[in-house]
C-alpha cells in the first residue's frame, strides 16, 4: 500500500505522518527528514539542501527522487528481511509532475501502484501564522511555536537547552514564497489524482487529534486497513 499525504507547508504533514504512521503500521518516506539528515551529515549535497532552504525555495526534482528511491530500495530490502509494515505513507514528495511521474515509474518497476491520496486543506493565512511563528532548536531540532507551543525559557530548549531560533525559510517573506511554489508546482497533483479517483480531502484546520481520526478514517475506508492496536 502506498499512500501520499499531501497539503501546502504549515498544514500539518511531518506531525500526522508520524502519528497515522504509527497508528497503521506503516513506513514512512518524508523528503524532509532525507533532507534534514543530508544537511545534518555536512556532506556537500547537505550543503545544497540548506542553500535551497535559505533562500525559500524547493529542493530541486532530481535529487529529490534519487533520495526517494533511495529509501524504496532500503525499504524493500527490510522487506525481504522480514519487515511486517503494511505499507508506506509518503509525506512531502511528490511535490511537482515530474516527482509524481518518477514515483509512479518506480512504483511500476516493482509491480506496485499509488492507493490513496490524503489532502490537507488548510486557509493560507493560518499557514502563515503556523509557519512565521515556527522555531527550532538549532542543537536538536526540537520545533517550537511562538504562539501554540513556545518553550519554556525564551530561546532556549525545553530538551537540550540549546538555542531556538527562527529559520531563514520561516520568515513570513519566505513563507509567502514558499506557499507560491506550491500553488504553481504541487496543487495541481490533487487536481490529477482527483481525476483518478485517489484524493480525500480532510480539514487541517482543527485540533491534531481530530485531524489525525479523520487521516486514519480516510485510509481505512480506501483500503480496508486495520489500525495496528486494533490487531
Amino acid at each position: 500500500m502506498h499512500v501520499i499525504l499531501m497539503g501546502p507547508q504549515g498544514s500539518g504533514k511531518g506531525t500526522q505522518t508520524e502519528r497515522v504512521r504509527t497508528r497503521l503500521n506503516l513506513a514512512s518516506i518524508a523528503t524532509g527528514e532525507l533532507f534534514r539528515s543530508a544537511i545534518k551529515g555536512g556532506t556537500g549535497l547537505g550543503r545544497q539542501i540548506q542553500a535551497v532552504y535559505d533562500r525559500g525555495e524547493l529542493v530541486p526534482d532530481d535529487l529529490t527522487v534519487a533520495l526517494v528511491e533511495e529509501r524504496l530500495d532500503k525499504l524493500a530490502q527490510e522487506r525481504s528481511s522480514g519487515s511486517t509494515v503494511d505499507g508506506v505513507l509518503y509525506d512531502g514528495f511528490p511535490r511537482t509532475i515530474g516527482q509524481a511521474d518518477a514515483l509512479r515509474q518506480a512504483l511500476c518497476a516493482r509491480g506496485e501502484e499509488l492507493t490513496a491520496v490524503v489532502a490537507i486543506d488548510v486557509p493560507r493565512e493560518r499557514l502563515i501564522e503556523r509557519l512565521s511563528g515556527r522555531r527550532v532548536c538549532s542543537t536538536c531540532g526540537r520545533v517550537y511555536n511562538v504562539v501554540s507551543d513556545p518553550p519554556k525559557a525564551d530561546s532556549i530548549c525545553d530538551v537540550c537547552g540549546g538555542s531556538v531560533i527562527q529559520r531563514a525559510d520561516d520568515t513570513p517573506e519566505a513563507v509567502s514564497k514558499r506557499l507560491d511554489l506550491y500553488d504553481v508546482e504541487t496543487a495541481p497533483l490533487v487536481d490529477r489524482y482527483s481525476n483518478q479517483g485517489l484524493v480525500i480531502h480532510v480539514d487541517g484546520d482543527r485540533p491534531i487529534d481530530e485531524v489525525t481520526e479523520s487521516i486514519v478514517e480516510a485510509i481505512q475506508s480506501t483500503t480496508g486497513l486495520a489500525a495496528a492496536s486494533g490487531r
